[in-house]
């Protein structure tokens, strides 16, 4: 299961009820912040989200609209005498956007938390056991943006009329049954196979920020739970989607539509337009869509 807290939904410029874009998703135990527009920190607060065991930050790609609130979370974390380090997982470039930002206001080294910098190539950035994360690359504007696929596990559950025709009792040995391992009742030995029932349980949540084109993703998207991607322009506003390197609703509808997504969320929101005339642009394309806004909350 996944748990994501939208923190900012707006696109470049932010607005009264959006801010910057921020993502938070949180799984087995983990906080994990997607982006840093500036004033996550206050964000995080907002929501009641805190603080608290958030010690990873995934960024999709450098521009300042999905970084500039880092240097205040730090300075705010470092003023709360956090002793746990910070990793931060982006390409290169955006790396390098990030060390510099930090380097001009404290010095180089010298930012006021422990920070790792884990630079990203296509394919696992994290495996917590109860799921993992996977990074692939994007096209916006000659960045080297990332997208995120999280998964969780599927799990296989014990069959109550399997383990009643077995006559297998209550206690430790259905315990072992369940973690996969044979047990022996009354000299007879029981496989997990003879009592166990088919995987089921595991999600898939993928999460783009700005791109520029839907080419390339479909492998990447295919049968995601949760789809969140930017719709910041409508279809007839796509010459000026192309010029910024942004998608528009129909596109991103559409490539839910093609791959089998069961939800599609979209974010990075643009000022010129209601949010209803986006939400109806994707909705005939992908009727399971919806806008996000600042504090949504969605459990995968």
């Amino acid at each position: 299961m996944f748990a994501l807290t939208f923190l900012g939904t707006s696109a470049s410029v932010p607005s009264a009820e959006r801010n910057h874009p921020a993502l938070l998703v949180e799984a087995a135990a983990k906080r994990i912040l997607v982006d840093c527009g500036e004033g996550t920190q206050r964000q995080l607060l907002r929501s009641g989200a805190g603080f608290r065991r958030l010690d990873r930050i995934l960024l999709t790609h450098g521009h300042l609209d999905h970084v500039l609130g880092i240097p205040g979370l730090f300075s705010t974390l470092g003023l709360r005498q956090r002793s746990d380090a910070m990793t931060v997982h982006a390409g290169p470039g955006t790396l390098d956007v990030v060390v510099r930002m930090l380097a001009g206001l404290w010095g180089a080294g010298r930012a006021p938390i422990a920070v790792e910098f884990a630079p990203l190539t296509e394919g696992r950035v994290v495996d917590a056991g109860e799921f993992t994360i996977d990074c692939f690359p994007v096209r916006h504007r000659d960045t080297d943006s990332f997208g995120f696929a999280f998964q969780s596990l599927a799990r296989r559950h014990l069959q109550p009329e399997c383990l009643a025709s077995l006559s297998v009792p209550d206690g430790p040995v259905r315990g072992e049954l369940a973690a996969g391992r044979p047990v022996v009742i009354a000299g007879r030995m029981i496989d997990p196979e003879d009592v166990l029932g088919p995987p089921s349980g595991g999600r898939k949540l993928v999460v783009i920020g700005d791109t520029e084109t839907t080419d390339g993703l479909s492998k990447y998207v295919t049968d995601a739970d949760v789809l969140v991607i930017e719709a910041t322009f409508l279809d007839r506003d796509a010459v000026t989607a192309r010029d910024y390197g942004h998608l528009t609703a129909a596109e991103a509808a559409s490539l839910a539509a093609a791959n089998h997504v069961k939800e599609l969320v979209l974010t990075h929101q643009s000022g010129r337009y209601d949010d209803q005339e986006v939400l109806a642009e994707a909705a005939k394309i992908f009727p399971n869509s919806r806008i996000a806004a600042d504090f949504d909350r969605i459990v995968v």
